[in-house]
C-alpha cells in the first residue's frame, strides 16, 4: 500500500504544469484596435490582425492586410486569411 501511495505521490510532484501561455502586454497594444492572439502551428501566441489608431505600420507587424489591418504572422502561408489577403509584406 505504501509503495502505491509513493507512487502516486511521486507522479502527482513530477507531472508539469499546464497553463495557458499568454502574450505580454506591449506598448504596441495601446495602438491596435483590436486585441488578442492565437497560437501559431510553431505553438507561439501570436496577435491577431489588427488594425492601428494611426494607420501606421506597428512594431513587429509583418504584413499589411487589404483590409488595412496589420498582421503579427511569422510564416507566410494563411497570412492575412479573413483579411482579404497580404497587401504588402513589411521588412
Amino acid at each position: 500500500m505504501r509503495v502505491l501511495l509513493l507512487l502516486l505521490v511521486s507522479l502527482f510532484l513530477l507531472q508539469p504544469a499546464q497553463a495557458k501561455q499568454t502574450t505580454p502586454y506591449s506598448a504596441q497594444d495601446n495602438q491596435l484596435i483590436e486585441q488578442g492572439d492565437y497560437t501559431n502551428s510553431d505553438g507561439q501566441q501570436i496577435h491577431r490582425p489588427a488594425h492601428t489608431k494611426s494607420g501606421r505600420a506597428p512594431e513587429g507587424a509583418s504584413a499589411k492586410c487589404r483590409d488595412g489591418s496589420y498582421s503579427f504572422s511569422t510564416h507566410h502561408r494563411g497570412t492575412c486569411s479573413r483579411h482579404g489577403g497580404v497587401a504588402q509584406w513589411l521588412d
